[in-house]
């Protein structure tokens, strides 16, 4: 039997969570839990997940009709309720503004793949939706490509939205891929984006399968393994540094010769042009 008191407790938790990470700020976000096959658990608009309780929960039906609750329903509501209608395994949906992950779209860039093991194990794709203003069914409709393709995705100039069958493992996703684009962000800074092989990703969707994860589209649908290749791939070239010659490129810290030369060439450059200054 459902414990109704219990999971408004585990949603209020996860909305402290999402608080505390820096995941919503005010009244971001929304999370909710389907409990019965026409009943959702749903957060309340205007309260900050950080100060959630029980009490705040409201519950709506499929159609996002409130029947029970002392605050209003949050207005994305549907947005979680096409998750649940698209995929019936479903069970939690957390929707929020992760710094990190939400920065990609905002920059219009794919969250690329093929770069972490634990990523390509645990989330797979990742996909981003088109925009739509918050709140109405076109909004919704935004996620109804990627429910039954991915676990997680990223929602156009707005946020994230993860799904799972617990609100832990719904919460979980969400955190490995703010924690996953941090990562990206820190090696982009650093200059270069190393990947894993294509063949090394399949040995890793492989070693799902064995774990008895399997739910990863990409190995069903023959789809590409590794998005956004471009993403940090390093090269130093006369745009960037105003010095001709051929590009050079950095390779695992080293740098070509064709590179040093460059660079050996503006070192004179520069050099003459302050001996040139001091006479």
């Amino acid at each position: 039997m459902v414990n109704e008191f219990k999971l408004k407790q585990e949603i209020c938790e996860v909305g402290q969570k999402l608080y505390l990470k820096g995941f919503v700020a005010a009244n971001d976000g929304n999370i909710s839990f389907r409990m019965a096959e026409n009943l959702v658990l749903c957060t309340p608009t205007l309260t900050s997940k950080g100060s959630l309780k029980p009490d705040d929960i409201c519950t709506v039906d499929m159609t996002g009709k409130q029947i029970a609750g002392r605050k209003k329903r949050t207005s994305e509501v549907l947005l979680h309720l096409e998750i649940y209608k698209r995929n019936p395994s479903v069970k939690a949906v957390v929707h929020s503004h992760p710094p990190y992950a939400t920065a990609f779209s905002v920059a219009g860039e794919q969250i690329p793949t093929c770069i972490l093991p634990e990523v390509e194990v645990f989330l797979g794709p990742i996909p981003t939706a088109r925009y739509e203003t918050p709140g109405a069914q076109g909004f919704a409709d935004t996620i109804t490509p990627f429910v039954n393709k991915a676990k997680v995705a990223v929602l156009k100039n707005h946020g994230t939205v993860s799904w799972g069958e617990t609100l832990t493992q719904a919460y979980w996703w969400t955190e490995i891929l703010d924690a996953y684009c941090r990562i990206l962000t820190i090696a982009h800074g650093l200059g270069r984006v190393e990947r894993i092989s294509e063949p090394k990703v399949r040995e890793l969707i492989d070693l799902k399968e064995r774990f008895g994860i399997k739910d990863d589209p990409r190995k069903l649908e023959n789809a590409d393994l590794c998005v956004n290749t471009e993403f940090g791939r390093g090269f130093a070239g006369p745009a960037a540094c105003g010095c001709g010659g051929a590009a050079g490129r950095v390779e695992g810290g080293a740098v070509t010769a064709a590179s040093q030369q460059d660079v050996e060439r503006l070192v004179q450059e520069i050099t003459d042009r302050i001996v040139g200054a001091m006479k």
